[in-house]
């Protein structure tokens, strides 16, 4: 099969394209033709050699896959060769998603939904499960309010459409860009709604825009100095869903001062607790809500088929912060 490997930490050139051997399946795994893989913030970091680069099994970089089951082992439950899958594979698969197939424990995919093509489910995964992870964990109510920091890309829309799905509509969100502010738009938050994070003053801009008060729950999405923003505008004893380990020292104490929850997001931790059922549970409850037209599938950029100039103008794309609010997806035939 094909497969782009990285070959060192470091810039985008690292990357070349080999021919690898097809994955054998264990008893428990199904082999998948790769259809389409999305692309992912942590990917770059393990480029760059990052903390994350700690959870790589394979120099085939790529987490978030949709695609055709072709062979399944004895011990798979539920699924059988043909059916139309998508994943957040971790580095539990047999290499990462840049790549034509890949061996995975059965108990980590689900059904794509009907009616979307594999380019949309596989932008499903990452950002869904992030995002259920911090909805449960939230567990907020119809009166709390909600400010979501850096809302416009995957995680952020699909938590929003989550909440809203849920009766929860008091939300503030930011954006850095009059196209990502459009997405927001588009999701039903209006003008009063949605705020321009490239602006002075922004903590007080966004606790105007909440009545003058400070919020029940801060979402951090984004991490970096603008996360100092988010824990200002935190109420005293408040909750802050840090989805990036990237807040600064002065982010941290402002928390610890506030007497704040800090409730930390990590899709991965599940699968290192071995709890793989998680992952395939999850996706088949957002698959369900998809089909049943309650949230929709998120918007997807797809930026060409599997090739080294397809995942290297990803990474800049991810690394310049120009995905304007759409997942990055390659196509692989």
């Amino acid at each position: 099969m094909k497969a782009i490997q990285l070959n060192g930490f470091g810039d985008v050139s690292n990357f070349s394209l080999v021919e690898m051997d097809t994955p054998v399946i264990k008893n428990d795994e199904v082999l998948i033709q790769i259809k389409a893989a999305a692309f992912n913030p942590i990917d770059y970091q393990m480029r760059l050699g990052l903390r994350e680069s700690r959870l790589m099994c394979s120099p085939v970089l790529g987490r978030e896959l949709a695609g055709v089951i072709v062979q399944a082992g004895p011990g798979v439950v539920g699924f059988k060769p043909g059916d139309e899958v998508m994943a957040l594979a971790g580095s539990r698969g047999s290499n990462g998603s840049y790549a034509g197939l890949m061996a995975l424990n059965y108990q980590m995919i689900g059904i794509k939904p009907k009616g979307i093509s594999f380019e949309q489910a596989a932008a499903i995964p990452s950002s869904g499960l992030t995002a259920w992870h911090s909805f449960t964990r939230m567990q907020a109510g119809a009166n709390d309010t909600i400010f979501i920091n850096g809302a416009a890309g995957g995680v952020g829309r699909f938590l929003i459409k989550l909440l809203r799905a849920q009766g929860i509509s008091n939300i503030i969100a930011t954006a850095g860009s009059e196209q990502s502010i459009k997405t927001l738009y588009s999701l039903g938050l209006s003008s009063t709604e949605v705020i321009n994070y490239n602006q002075e003053d922004l903590a007080g801009k966004i606790i105007t825009a909440n009545g003058e008060e400070l919020f029940d729950y801060v979402v951090d999405i984004v991490g970096g100095s603008i996360s100092e923003t988010a824990a200002t505008v935190l109420k005293t004893n408040g909750n802050y869903i840090d989805i990036t380990f990237l807040g600064t020292e002065l982010t941290r104490q402002i928390l610890f001062d506030k007497g704040a929850t800090t409730c930390n997001i990590a899709a991965y931790a599940f699968a290192a607790n071995n709890n793989l059922s998680w992952y395939g549970e999850t996706l088949r409850y957002l698959g369900r809500l998809i089909d049943d037209g309650k949230i929709d599938a998120p918007e997807i950029n797809v930026i060409g088929e599997l090739s080294v100039e397809t995942v290297q103008q990803a990474h800049r794309l991810m690394e310049a912060n120009c995905i304007y609010g759409k997942k990055l997806v390659m196509t692989i035939s």
